[in-house]
């Protein structure tokens, strides 16, 4: 039976979806068969080098942050595994251990169990990249919750980094290449205390075509999806220039709450896997910067496509012994770039209102406020102002025009009786 989660859109700007369909298998943890066929179907132990890293480290003292449906910490692959959480979406546990939402609450358990799954014995179960880092299980609800899901993120991250995560994984799209302002800050917040935040391409069976956030976001380690031929998984990944390593993501198999086992297709199995390798070397090298692991991840990985980076495959595919063993040369800057950057150029503030400035030439005289003093002609007496001509120019002009008048018949009436007089 093949199930595919679906998460209910509670609006289109806050939607989240996870990137996996499952198909049960019957078996369940506590019972394995002696030969196990759970453990015989992890084929990306050999064919990607980490059971070949093991030699070196298993993941011991790194911490996984699984930000996801919560991890059902009971099972016994992740018994010991997850120590500590919470829920974000108010329908969790406080510890984020009880699996929520309405649809594909199985996948966070999933998620860890490839990280760092503990296996049920030497050779039986699911054992995870890194099985012996530690699982950090954060709860959100995808559509779903008392919050919207951008929030829930955003408080997630930043719980995950206050708790000591040295990984943030995050199988998980939000379908669009954008993401909200409360995002930077919180993935600000994780690269600048050393997180290595590991995100998946998403599924274009699952109806995402290009790669979204959070794996659209610059420092942000995105995983592709490849075949078990290690061709690029058609149905299970999604392509984008974001995107920095390839890993498998057909024929998977993880662990469910309560137990049984699932195969399962996606790049929400892909990421899991690459957070394990990130512990793996986190491990192995406990001082060096979150840009340093990123890089020895990308610099190590097989290329798989056209030479140099590319949007289907980005290095290539992840190779974890090369990662924990090659020399490496160092980078000083993260190598899928900078989000402080991005946030620099793409969310400037509002420009600052300029000091104003004398203007070149003379500003407008202010007109008077009705009621109060009128201004005063800065010329004086010299030219009137306008409301001295309104006010006392006319009437004054009929005037002298009126008495002009008269003076002028008085003249005419002067200079008759002159006449007159010496006529006589």
């Amino acid at each position: 039976m093949r199930l595919t989660p679906r998460i209910p859109r509670a609006a289109a700007s806050t939607a989240l979806a996870i990137a996996a369909s499952v198909l049960l298998v019957v078996g369940t943890g506590s019972a394995p068969a002696l030969a196990d066929p759970v453990r015989n179907a992890e084929y990306w132990l050999d064919d990607y080098g980490i059971r070949a890293a093991w030699n070196t480290t298993r993941g011991a003292g790194v911490t996984i942050a699984v930000i996801d449906t919560g991890v059902d910490g009971s099972v016994a692959e992740l018994v010991g595994a997850v120590v500590g959480g919470t829920d974000v979406s108010g329908l969790g546990s406080p510890n984020g251990q009880t699996p929520v939402g309405s649809e594909g609450s199985e996948h966070g358990t999933l998620v860890a169990s490839l990280a760092a799954g503990r296996g049920t014995g030497s050779s039986q179960g699911v054992v995870g990249a890194a099985p012996e880092a530690s699982i950090l299980s954060i709860s959100i609800g995808f559509g779903e919750g008392t919050v919207d899901s951008d929030t829930q993120i955003a408080k997630a991250v930043r719980y995950a980094v206050d708790q000591g995560a040295d990984v943030i994984n995050m199988s998980l799209t939000r379908n669009t290449l954008d993401w909200p302002t409360s995002w930077d800050d919180a993935f600000l917040y994780a690269m600048e205390n050393d997180v290595v935040v590991v995100a998946a391409a998403g599924n274009r069976g699952s109806g995402t075509t290009e790669v979204g956030a959070p794996a659209t976001m610059p420092g942000v380690l995105t995983v592709a999806g490849v075949d078990r031929a290690g061709q690029a998984s058609f149905d299970a990944s999604s392509q984008g220039i974001s995107i920095a390593v390839a890993a498998p993501s057909e024929q998977l198999v993880g662990v469910m709450p309560g137990g049984a086992y699932a195969r399962w297709d996606g790049t929400s199995g892909a990421t899991p896997i690459v957070s394990g390798i990130v512990a793996l070397v986190r491990a192995a090298y406990p001082g060096l910067s979150a840009a340093n692991v990123i890089q020895r991840i990308i610099a190590t990985s097989r290329d798989a496509g056209t030479p140099g980076a590319d949007a289907i495959y980005g290095y290539g595919l992840v190779d974890a012994q090369a990662a924990v063993t090659a020399t490496v040369a160092p980078v000083t800057a993260n190598p899928m770039g900078s989000l402080a950057d991005w946030v620099t150029i793409h969310r400037r503030a509002a420009a600052p209102t300029a000091t104003p400035t004398a203007p070149a030439t003379a500003p407008p005289v202010a007109l008077p406020v009705p009621g109060a003093a009128r201004p005063v002609n800065p010329l004086g007496s010299v030219l009137p102002t306008v409301t001295l001509l309104r006010d006392t120019g006319i009437p004054l002009l009929v005037l002298v025009g009126f008495g002009a008048a008269l003076g002028m018949l008085a003249f005419r009436g002067i200079r008759r009786f002159r006449s007159s007089r010496d006529a006589r």
